[in-house]
């Protein structure tokens, strides 16, 4: 192997870093400024009619108090009378966030796509049938979404989050069939993110350059931009809980993997949308503890749906001592597993072992006995898209030796 290619995977890990360190921080900064003006928009009160702040045509002002200094933001009914010289526009921490992300996807799904997004069990695609799958959900998601938005439906908030919901989940029944579920689960997330900044980039940001050209131009800014403005921006609030779990779902195989991923999912969003709704509602003086407990009542309900079984008992095989067990198992993982898991990986596209998890020697494999039975009993989830085709009868092997023990016949 030539040195490009052997540094490839490393700068690549390099790459996967750096970039997924920049989606976070912009991530924070994009969600941050949501909640921390949902919470704003619920959290004003008029001024008192007749006053000086009323006839500047404000529609509600806040007192507050941070880091040693008192804020009075004020939020106006349409426009003030007169733009100030300096307008700050929150678009770059959306814009920011979107593009890192897409980054990271193609860093880590699409330059890897047959390990990360193909499942043969589940379908059998090319590399660019798998990415054309997952570039085709976040434009069908967004155009879907926007036709939704425009029709007589958007009009009606309970009916219109209801359809966008059954829309979320069927896309996630869709890409389950067609994608590795670690694949399925991160799409979903794309098409929400995707909505999210479309909504910044096509509807919030350029309505408000409508109103502040009006404003320039001497014109009464029409409020119908910022009505739209505002109902997208509520829109995106309660996108947040959802895609933020989907962010960190990579690292949870009991969902992803689990036959039924797409309803784990499809429950899990929903517990988010519930408890974010108990949050804006607090904001506005509303306490109604009946969306939380209805919130954490479905974690646990998935929780407990997608347990997995107790250990059968009396796995191992008649008569096979704890040495022979062990020795069969090794030969499993060494032929399954230490492609990736090793010091130096041999699977391509991979520099390090995944987690940090090696097992090419007898005592690394017997210190991580529980997490290889986790990953390739209880949840199947590996080896990663099943590449080292790992067999059921290998599976109940790793079974049988975990659950007498997890001995090396030297113990």
């Amino acid at each position: 192997m030539d040195v490009f290619g052997y540094l490839a995977p490393y700068g690549l890990e390099w790459l996967n870093l750096l970039v997924r360190w920049l989606h976070i921080i912009t991530g924070i900064a994009w969600i941050g400024a949501s909640f921390y003006f949902v919470w704003l928009d619920n959290s004003i009160r008029p001024p008192a009619p007749g006053s000086e702040l009323a006839k500047k045509g404000v529609a509600g002002e806040l007192w507050a108090v941070h880091g040693g200094g008192f804020y009075n933001p004020q939020k106006y009914l349409v426009a003030p009378a007169e733009l100030p010289k300096e307008l700050h526009w929150f678009k770059w921490e959306a814009y920011s966030t979107w593009l890192s992300g897409f980054a990271l996807l193609v860093i880590v799904y699409y330059l890897n796509a047959q390990a990360m997004m193909v499942d043969r069990g589940v379908a059998d695609l090319s590399s660019w049938q798998a990415v054309g799958i997952g570039l085709a959900s976040l434009v069908v998601g967004w155009v879907v979404y926007d036709l939704l938005c425009r029709s007589p439906l958007g009009r009606h908030d309970l009916a219109f989050g209801a359809v966008v919901y059954g829309f979320l989940v069927a896309s996630a029944w869709v890409l389950s069939h067609l994608l590795s579920g670690r694949a399925a689960y991160l799409h979903v997330g794309a098409m929400i993110g995707t909505m999210m900044v479309a909504n910044v980039a096509m509807l919030i940001i350029p309505g408000q350059r409508k109103m502040v050209n009006a404003m320039l131009a001497g014109r009464k800014p029409d409020p119908a931009h910022g009505i739209r403005a505002k109902q997208r921006s509520v829109h995106n609030n309660y996108f947040t809980l959802p895609v933020l779990f989907i962010m960190i779902s990579n690292h949870y195989a009991m969902t992803y993997s689990h036959a039924y991923s797409w309803a784990v999912l499809g429950a899990i969003m929903l517990a988010g949308v519930l408890i974010r709704h108990f949050f804006n509602l607090r904001h506005k003086g509303r306490i109604e503890w009946q969306y939380p407990a209805a919130g954490v009542a479905l974690l646990a309900a998935v929780a407990v749906a997608i347990a997995p079984a107790p250990p059968a008992g009396g796995a191992a095989a008649a008569g096979s001592s704890p040495a022979a067990q062990f020795a069969s198992v090794r030969t499993i993982v060494d032929q399954r597993c230490v492609g990736c898991h090793a010091e130096r990986p041999t699977q391509p596209g991979f520099a390090t072992a995944p987690a940090g998890v090696m097992l090419h020697t007898p005592e690394l494999l017997t210190q991580n006995a529980a997490r290889i039975y986790q990953q390739t009993v209880q949840t199947r989830a590996m080896p990663l898209a099943n590449l080292t085709h790992m067999t059921d009868a290998e599976r109940a092997q790793i079974g049988a030796w975990f659950e007498a023990g997890a001995r090396t016949g030297n113990n």
